[in-house]
């Protein structure tokens, strides 16, 4: 099976909402087939509801039946030489088929480009790390390359809930070695990203006062609360934009984004709505802390609040609810980021530098475990969590190629 085909079943499986064991299997069996020493383990709630990703109650965290899985390749002493870890995700978030322009789970090509739920977030890179490091053991078993140490390409469950499987493996180690650095074959576009965001979800409820629309004037609308409360936090934003700075991060138009994803307001047409939920996501940048952010726009809040006398009598809550992701960031000075931009370089990649995500991804749950962390893979942001998500398939022989490299100056140095 070449890496095309492993592609392409990879995303037949629909890994949506917790569904990642038939792909997990399947990848199991693939990677045993090509040769590699496999390993399986599945996260244990109680321990991840005491990880700050994670929410408190363990009851919250659906780890059951959703198993992550790697294959090990050993070259020459492995004991004498380090380990790299080539990390993806097998989950993918859900698709409305209503959207697409062909089924989301049959992979659909049009010349180079593939269609496909996951194709770029992320089944093709986690493909391109498979292959990857096949490549490597074809050159040291050829005589090209000599080389001490080991290679292992991970495929983990739940990225897309928090990194259930990574959080499980940066904690308890499921390997009898120790992990010396891993990549992330996230969608960077093929570039290197030393840096990323993290984030904090909260939950906004206000309350008004009900009233039958032909007669609005003696209720009390939450609209206009709302609508306040968002100039505020968007007014934060702003600020936050100047005044937080980070060099990875001069390129963004809005390095530290704020999004009010989800808004639910009133029962009825006929109705003045006297209740409203919004769901927020507010990004916390590399050096923050998830509570320091938080603590700011809390007093942003208590400020808007303080001037209302509706919000002052009916104070508004607004709570963490779900994952949270804190932001993570490594030395672009780290061995593994230079074995990745020698790679780069010969593979004919202009734009080798350390890069700044506005994403988070599971990079940082290795690098608080004290393991450099790097983000490189094929295929672009832009396309995750779209429609028709599509990926260029040069880029991920391209990917493949850097990926190999990487291993191979690594595992040389």
């Amino acid at each position: 099976m070449d890496c095309r085909a492993f592609t392409e079943r990879l995303l037949r499986f629909d890994t949506t909402d917790g569904r990642e064991r038939p792909a997990a299997e399947w990848v199991r069996t693939q990677l045993a087939d090509f040769g590699f020493e496999t390993y399986t383990w599945t996260a244990d709630a109680e321990r991840l509801a005491d990880h700050p990703s994670f929410p408190d109650d363990p009851a919250e965290i659906d780890t059951a039946d959703r198993p992550s899985v790697a294959g090990v390749l050993e070259f020459g002493d492995p004991e004498a030489g380090p380990t790299l870890v080539l990390n993806g995700h097998l989950d993918v978030v859900p698709a409305d088929a209503e959207l697409w322009d062909t089924d989301p789970f049959e992979p659909s090509w049009d010349g180079d480009d593939l269609t496909a739920r996951g194709a770029a977030d992320m089944k093709a890179g986690f493909a391109a790390c498979v292959f990857a490091a096949l490549d490597v053991r074809d050159a040291v078993e050829s005589g090209d390359r000599s080389l001490d140490g080991r290679v292992v390409v991970e495929g983990v469950a739940g990225e897309e809930e928090g990194g259930i499987g990574a959080a499980a493996a940066a904690l308890d180690t499921p390997y009898p070695f120790e992990r010396d650095a891993v990549v992330v074959a996230e969608p960077t576009d093929l570039r290197c990203v030393t840096a990323t965001e993290g984030t904090v979800m909260k939950r906004l409820h206000l309350q008004g006062r009900s009233a039958h629309a032909a007669t609005r004037w003696v209720g009390e609308s939450v609209l206009p609360h709302f609508e306040t409360i968002r100039d505020a936090f968007e007014q934060l934003e702003a600020e936050r934009a100047e005044s937080v700075t980070h060099p990875l991060y001069e390129e963004f138009p809005i390095p530290w984004p704020i999004c009010c994803g989800r808004v639910e307001a009133g029962s009825w047409a006929s109705t003045v709505p006297a209740t409203l939920t919004a769901e927020w996501r507010i990004g916390v940048a590399p050096g923050e802390t998830v509570s320091e952010v938080e603590a700011q726009f809390a007093e942003r809040l208590a400020e808007v609040v303080a001037d209302d006398d509706w919000l002052t009598a009916h104070p508004p809550t607004f709570e963490r609810f779900t994952i949270q992701f804190e932001p993570a960031e490594i030395s672009p000075d780290e061995p593994v980021v230079g074995a990745l931009q020698s790679a780069m370089t010969e593979a004919g990649l202009a734009e080798t530098d350390a890069q700044g995500a506005t994403y988070g991804a599971d990079s940082r749950h290795y690098v608080a475990a004290g393991i450099p962390t790097v983000l490189f893979g094929p295929g672009t942001i832009e396309q995750a969590h779209f429609p028709n998500e599509t990926i260029h398939w040069p880029d991920v022989a391209t990917a493949r190629d850097v990926l190999a490299g990487t291993v191979e100056t690594y595992l040389a140095e």
